[in-house]
């Protein structure tokens, strides 16, 4: 929220008015909850392609000599390790190994990076980076300002990106981006998204925004491409079985209550902020695993919510972090967090408390969805 504490705009403000979109607070942003149905927008995402303003998002640059070794300090991952053109998913942690946000880090050059937190965190990020750089010789800029970050996301995306840019798309591998131009906009073209689907995020100069999205809307008109809001983000990561922080993570869960201790590299050299703290949470976890995050389908037709008990036997053998309609699925689901004996998919027995009504739920693997490559 701006000092004023009035919602943020994002350069693309007033065309999701002009497109008739429903609006919403989102971390202090005024952002696109839907356009119209979810839940064709969501289908829209899964079977052609879906057009996002995620400029909320934040940007952080950091630059300098020891701009790979201030990052390596800074968070859980091994970014010294990252190619130019290339990024990778990774945390910052506090010292007690609680997780402070999950991030992804652009390698843009041999020694600029950008980092891309979640919008709720930004500010959080952008304080403890530049708190931890006292000693480096790298420089922390924040550059929430200067993007725009637009999403093209779904099976039609490719070749709707391909029909603007001369970029070497197909070269451009998963989790990794390149500069380019797209509709004749300068633009950093990364393959990542948040969705489960292939796809794109283009980061421009705002000022660029409106004639990209202007040009992307007709790139897509004949193969089904729909602007997509907030709600449908959220249902499509919930199937892709991503974690969103505030529900899967939080500063009280370490990425190892979380599952993903595969993204704390304990082999990189030199300290890192929560190392010790991180090194008993994975002792602990294997002598005695903490709640496992599973994913859960619903018998009936009621929908689960964050916040509620899992039980088993009548005990709460866990609590539900994020829970909506599937639209791919057509039925309920739920991602929860539960005690390690109920975690197996299939377990017997599980249910989720409905005000008070038990209604079963089936335990499986996640990710709920996964595309067919």
């Amino acid at each position: 929220m701006s000092s004023t504490g009035e919602l943020r705009h994002t350069a693309l403000d007033a065309l999701h008015r002009s497109l008739g979109a429903t609006m919403t607070d989102f971390a202090g942003w005024d952002m696109p909850l839907r356009y119209g149905s979810e839940r064709d927008e969501h289908l829209a995402v899964r079977t052609k392609a879906g057009l996002f303003d995620l400029s909320h998002m934040g940007e952080i640059t950091v630059t300098g000599p020891q701009a790979a070794a201030l990052l390596d300090f800074a968070l859980v991952g091994n970014i010294g390790g990252v190619k130019p053109g290339r990024a990778r998913y990774t945390m910052i942690c506090r010292a007690d190994g609680g997780i402070l946000d999950d991030l992804i880090v652009y390698r843009l050059g041999e020694t600029e990076y950008m980092v891309v937190a979640n919008a709720s965190n930004a500010q959080v990020v952008l304080d403890a980076l530049t708190e931890r750089a006292a000693g480096f010789d790298a420089e922390v800029r924040d550059d929430r300002d200067a993007y725009a970050l637009i999403a093209v996301q779904g099976p039609e995306s490719p070749g709707i990106l391909k029909s603007l840019t001369d970029a070497d798309l197909d070269g451009l591998k998963y989790y990794a981006g390149l500069p380019g131009t797209v509709a004749d906009v300068p633009a950093l073209i990364a393959r990542t998204g948040y969705t489960g689907e292939d796809g794109f995020e283009l980061f421009v100069k705002p000022e660029h925004a409106v004639e990209l999205w202007q040009a992307l809307t007709k790139a897509g008109e004949g193969v089904g491409l729909v602007p997509c809001g907030l709600s449908c983000r959220d249902t499509l990561r919930l199937e892709a079985g991503m974690p969103l922080y505030g529900h899967e993570l939080s500063t009280s869960l370490t990425p190892f209550d979380a599952g993903l201790g595969r993204v704390v590299k304990f082999e990189k050299e030199g300290d890192f902020v929560g190392r010790e703290a991180l090194r008993e949470a994975a002792a602990r976890a294997e002598q005695n695993p903490p709640r496992v995050l599973v994913g859960l389908v619903a018998e009936g037709r009621r929908v689960p919510r964050a916040g509620y008990a899992v039980v088993a036997g009548g005990e709460v053998i866990g609590e539900v972090t994020s829970g909506a309609p599937s639209p791919t699925l057509g039925k309920p689901i739920a991602m929860a967090y539960v005690d390690a004996p109920h975690a197996a998919p299939g377990s017997a027995g599980v249910g989720v408390d409905i005000r008070g009504s038990h209604e079963p739920y089936e335990v499986v693997a996640l990710p709920f969805y996964k595309r067919q490559k």
